[in-house]
């Protein structure tokens, strides 16, 4: 029996077709084969459109950034291994040793640690300040601040920040205004609509949508800015995976009927969660008791999101009770997926900060944070009446 070699040695062609497929294909192929010396310097010197390898960029990575692009309005997107990867891009990308960076001081814990520790290693001064305030942004300036890294509404207490105040600052002062939109995605606010410079996203939450892809993006408005960010993502290898890439899209196609379904479920949770006995306190942006509630509904509209953050009575034996009390409610560390998650910030995204930080914060040992997902929303409503009742049982 003989076996033909250039089966077993050589790649075969794609099969080609005249029709083309609906479904995007994942395309995992790290290197890209030129004709000649004269194509791949062509395709670097940007007079051709192609690969050359995979970390440079990939098929499956462009076709999800040029969606996430139509969402927010943006052009030229790059696509990270993860969300942190996107925010690190920024901040390591375009600050330099000797700049200043202001951030919100009730940023992504990841974020926060970043700002609070590496920067600094780095030469790159930093000061967190309440976004809600713009007066005190605008105090914070220095001559050398670059930037300012701002969620518009905050983790985990969904605080809503004075964009449009902060925005008029950036722009006179001459800061750079970086959004990370990850909470309230393009459906609820865009960014570049409103003054901002970079917009952030960690993918891997509602725009996926489904626990199953880690992956970030980012877009700057200047040209010339996300040529820094992609050159530096590029070199210090921030890859998204193509399978990744491929999840993600699919999830995108469904994002909108996703979002409007939590946001409208995530409305009916807070106000049914405000009338349970036990439960302290209940935030959620469009209800009249939040402390942004006029600013809210001014950047927001009827917008409230898919977020909605609650304290039970009775400290860490009631949070206890609680999520074992439930154990359909999947207690994870995570916001965005197709069913509700429930986090604890005590002990998981904040659990960095002394109990005294938390608690200048508003996050006591009986705080909640709830990604409200899809599911029909009496199920939801009785699985948080069983919850809260076994908190206090």
């Amino acid at each position: 029996m003989t076996t033909d070699r250039k089966t077993l040695v050589r790649r075969t062609p794609w099969p080609h077709s005249a029709s083309r497929p609906v479904g995007t294909p994942i395309q995992p192929s790290v290197v890209y084969a030129a004709a000649d010396p004269d194509a791949l310097d062509a395709q670097y010197e940007g007079r051709t459109q192609g690969y050359a390898y995979a970390r440079e960029g990939h098929p499956n990575a462009d076709v999800l950034a040029s969606m996430i692009d139509g969402l927010e309005g943006a052009e030229g997107g790059l696509i990270t291994g993860s969300g942190m990867a996107a925010v690190a891009a920024v901040l390591l990308g375009v600050c330099r040793t000797g700049d200043h960076v202001l951030g919100g001081d009730q940023l992504y814990g990841r974020s926060l640690r970043m700002m609070r520790e590496d920067l600094p290693r780095m030469g790159i001064a930093i000061d967190l300040v309440d976004p809600t305030d713009a007066a005190a942004v605008a105090a914070a300036i220095r001559p050398e601040t670059r930037m300012m890294l701002v969620e518009v509404v905050s983790n985990p207490t969904l605080r809503v920040a004075d964009m449009e105040g902060i925005a008029r600052v950036c722009a006179d002062r001459g800061v750079l205004l970086v959004v990370d939109n990850t909470f309230t995605t393009p459906r609820g606010y865009r960014p570049f609509d409103q003054g901002a410079d970079i917009v952030i996203h960690s993918v891997t939450k509602l725009l996926a949508g489904h626990s199953d892809a880690t992956l970030g993006y980012v877009a700057a408005r200047d040209p010339e800015l996300q040529a820094a960010i992609r050159v530096f993502a590029i070199t210090t290898g921030m890859t998204p995976s193509p399978f990744d890439c491929w999840l993600a899209e699919r999830g995108l196609y469904s994002f909108p009927l996703r979002y409007d379904r939590a946001e409208a479920n995530a409305a009916r949770l807070a106000d049914h969660l405000a009338g349970l006995p036990g439960v302290r306190r209940v935030l959620y942006p469009t209800r009249p008791d939040h402390p942004d509630h006029n600013r809210a509904r001014a950047l927001l509209g009827d917008r409230g999101g898919h977020m909605v953050s609650f304290e039970v009575e009775g400290g860490r034996a009631a949070a206890n009770r609680l999520t074992r009390g439930a154990p359909q409610l999947a207690f994870a560390p995570t916001l965005g997926d197709v069913g509700t998650t429930l986090s604890h910030p005590p002990s998981s995204s904040h659990r960095g900060l002394t109990p005294e930080a938390r608690a200048a914060l508003g996050i006591t040992e009986g705080f909640f944070r709830v990604s409200v997902g899809v599911e029909e929303i009496d199920l939801l409503l009785a699985d948080f009446t069983e919850a809260i009742a076994a908190a206090h049982g």
